[in-house]
């Protein structure tokens, strides 16, 4: 059996899979019941000073796929709304029940020296493995000089994260907003400061619906809406993007990255990983379906491992890194064109209608003599777009197929029309 055991700044996990700072982590009740079900570790939902801030009703909005399916979540809830000395007596309870398991305790008080060297021995008197530093929350907290409006501003994110490393002893780890053009200023700022990892994402500026017999954004609060923090399955590919962009920046590339965003299964973990990531945290799958789906997670991650050959984290931890570049680097030269399987195909017409009037007319019809379709590719047409293999609802229809060629690696850099073009 693999192991699923990790290492993140000197903290030990049982597995790579921890709770993010969200409402499943908002009480030693929900905590342990986690803790129970196997998560490696929690990060604490956010603390701030007393009084906490008082939440609204409802909080949740959702974008839908097919059949109901959620593909994105969307909360306008605020920090925790419970007094900070409650909290810190249950972390501090809870991680001596469960010595074994991380916790982490999010923090978000106003962009003040003063607040942050009040709140940092408290926290660190928990007993808690580190910090989170709170700078991504889109809602309610900007509007009080927190969260995002923090985040977005890279000189702010360096000196809190600098009074942080002052103040207190343990893992500082600077949890950044994806609300900003460039994710590696905010990802070098934080390194100046003195960060010993960031996580990232935290949630997307959205609204997911609008109730059309109100004319209210959802969720509805009286009657009026707002933008919250979109999350859930949705949000992966954007997370994905961003990790590796901190894990390919040479200033940042060997700055640890908790990785968040998306993440459903243990092959969302594992691509988490792949792009640098030392553990992946999960809030939206845990909420829409229980904590028990990381006895799932787990299994998946370690049979896929098993079959790969792995026997811990370490050996395909950034292995996708290097494979990942920018456009300018792609071969121009590299051809491939898709092939259409006649013994899958089941004649829906799906491929032959995306080709024909949103692509390059590279698919044709013919009419068979028993009355069926026959689908097939005009190879000379084909660009290798993959729409087809997109758009077709069997996956072992519509394959990619590589054509040899004898040209050389020829990119951007090097090709002609660019008039900035390097020498190779």
């Amino acid at each position: 059996m693999a192991d699923l055991s990790c290492e993140f700044l000197g903290i030990k996990s049982i597995n790579p899979f921890w709770l993010a700072s969200a409402p499943p982590t908002d009480k030693a009740y929900n905590v342990v019941r986690a803790f129970e079900a196997g998560w490696g570790g929690v990060v604490w939902k956010t603390l701030g000073e007393d009084p906490a801030p008082i939440n609204v009703s409802s909080r949740y909005g959702v974008h839908y796929g097919q059949n109901r399916q959620v593909m994105g979540f969307n909360n306008i809830e605020l920090i925790t709304d419970r007094p900070l000395q409650v909290n810190l007596d249950e972390i501090t309870q809870v991680k001596k029940d469960w010595p074994d398991r991380v916790i982490i305790v999010s923090l978000m008080v106003p962009c003040e020296e003063e607040s942050w060297k009040n709140i940092l021995p408290l926290v660190e008197a928990t007993g808690a493995d580190g910090i989170e530093l709170n700078f991504g929350c889109p809602h309610g907290m900007p509007e009080r000089g927190m969260g995002a409006a923090v985040g977005q501003v890279p000189d702010y994110i360096e000196m809190v994260t600098r009074w942080c490393k002052q103040y207190y002893s343990k893992p500082v780890i600077v949890k950044l907003t994806p609300n900003i053009t460039d994710v590696r200023m905010p990802a070098q700022a934080a390194l100046r400061g003195g960060a010993d990892a960031v996580s990232l994402i935290n949630t997307i500026n959205s609204i997911t619906s609008v109730n059309l017999d109100t004319m209210s954004p959802e969720p509805s609060v009286d009657g009026k809406g707002t933008h919250g923090g979109y999350c859930g399955s949705a949000v992966k590919p954007i997370a994905l993007s961003m990790v590796s962009e901190i894990a390919r920046d040479p200033i940042t590339a060997k700055l640890p990255i908790s990785g968040i965003g998306g993440v459903s299964n243990w092959r969302d973990a594992a691509e988490f990983i792949s792009l640098g990531a030392t553990n992946v945290q999960v809030c939206t799958a845990a909420m829409l379906y229980g904590f028990k789906i990381v006895t799932e997670m787990c299994d998946g991650l370690s049979d896929w491992m098993d079959k790969q050959g792995h026997k811990s984290i370490n050996d395909f931890a950034g292995a996708a890194i290097p494979n990942t570049t920018d456009w300018k680097h792609l071969n121009m030269n590299y051809n491939r064109i898709a092939v259409i399987d006649q013994d899958n195909c089941i004649e829906c017409g799906r491929c032959f209608a995306a080709c024909e009037d949103t692509s390059h007319q590279a698919i044709k019809i013919t009419e068979v003599a028993d009355g069926t379709r026959k689908f097939s590719v005009i190879d000379e047409e084909c660009v290798g777009c993959n729409l087809c293999q997109v758009t077709c609802p069997e996956p072992e229809a519509i394959a990619m197929v590589d054509v040899p060629t004898d040209k050389p690696h020829l990119s951007w850099l090097h090709h002609p029309s660019n008039p900035y073009r390097e020498t190779p």
